[in-house]
């Protein structure tokens, strides 16, 4: 994850001064597909053995500089199956990446509504070049249902 984020922040054009590094994003039209595996996962539980690969297949359409809409499946980290479909609001901009959250439902945790669907609202920074992006969550603990963990999800642009 570190070398993801390290990545995208050397690849960005240099900026001249600070206040070019945060401001509020314009909305600007878009119309790009993204398509993920899945996403991989540091939990902040390191007693446990969680699934750390989730494994999966995921598509993000972005229709706004600042909004997106994303759905797909993956495999949770109690390696259970899970769905999910949501928005993402990124108004923030942070020199190359945007900033804001992920709000949307999932399902498949057998202890959070016996494996029905739930909401959540998940911070998210997330980086897009010309093909290939990354979006960094912070999923936060939910004790005996939802393990905490900071998660990158590679992606890559269709359209």
């Amino acid at each position: 994850m570190f070398l993801a984020v390290t990545f995208c922040a050397l690849s960005a054009p240099a900026k001249t001064q600070a206040s070019d590094f945060f401001s509020i994003a314009k909305h600007e039209a878009q119309s790009e597909l993204w398509l993920n595996p899945g996403m991989l996962s540091y939990h902040f539980d390191r007693d446990r053995s969680f699934n750390s690969r989730n494994v999966g297949f995921g598509a993000e359409y972005r229709y706004s500089s600042v909004a997106s809409v994303t759905l797909g499946t993956y495999r949770n980290s109690y390696h259970e199956s899970s769905n999910y479909i949501g928005a993402y609001w990124q108004p923030i901009q942070l020199g190359v990446f945007k900033f804001g959250a992920v709000a949307g439902v999932f399902n498949g945790y057998s202890k959070t509504n016996d494996g029905g669907w739930f909401p959540a609202l998940i911070p998210a920074l997330t980086y897009e070049g010309d093909r290939f992006g990354v979006n960094l969550l912070l999923v936060p603990s939910i004790p005996e249902k939802v393990a905490g963990s900071l998660s990158v999800q590679f992606k890559f642009k269709a359209f």
